[in-house]
């Protein structure tokens, strides 16, 4: 009776180890778009955030590929990343690409906009139209904390070269 309880045991592994493995397969499979068989594209930007590689390159919100590298350019201090985008879609030459946020709390992703452009962006082509990450935190920062450019007094004072009477007198008729 107790081999019966062996059998059984592994059995069951099995089937969750398949499952598990089935799992993966998918992951690795569905996860592939851009990567192996598509073209690279380059593309400069001043800040890329919280971009990573292995991030989307998304057209529409549809995903058409992936941020294979990004480095540093030691001559423009740009940030070059290259993008391996999916070979079935051919982007116009003026295309433009934008560093998105996919949340509040991080993640990012390149959303590309196509161009009405007659020649297509070839294999290892650039990017010229790009819009660096923005810094949501320091935005959110200036608005709390703005910055004071005349140094008035917020005072109730009145303005310069008002009597202080006129300024606090009723107005008449109403």
């Amino acid at each position: 009776m107790a081999s019966r309880g062996n059998w059984a045991e592994t059995g069951v592994g099995a089937v969750v180890l398949a499952a598990a493995a089935g799992f993966l397969v998918y992951a690795l499979s569905a996860g592939a778009v851009g990567r192996g068989g598509g073209y690279e594209l380059k593309a400069r930007f001043g800040q890329v955030g919280a971009l990573a590689e292995g991030a989307d390159v998304r057209l529409a919100g549809v995903k058409i590929g992936t941020v294979s590298r990004i480095t540093l350019d030691p001559k423009t201090f740009l940030a070059q990343v290259n993008l391996s985008v999916d070979p079935t879609i051919k982007l116009p030459a003026d295309s433009s690409a934008k560093i998105t946020s996919d949340s509040l709390l991080g993640g990012s992703h390149i959303a590309i906009a196509p161009g009405g452009a007659a020649e297509n962006l070839k294999p290892g082509g650039e990017i010229q139209n790009t819009q660096g990450a923005v810094d949501l935190f320091g935005l959110i920062g200036q608005v709390l904390r703005p910055q004071s450019g005349s140094g008035e007094a917020a005072s109730g004072a009145p303005a310069s070269g008002a009597p202080a009477s006129a300024a606090s007198a009723p107005a008449a008729g109403y």
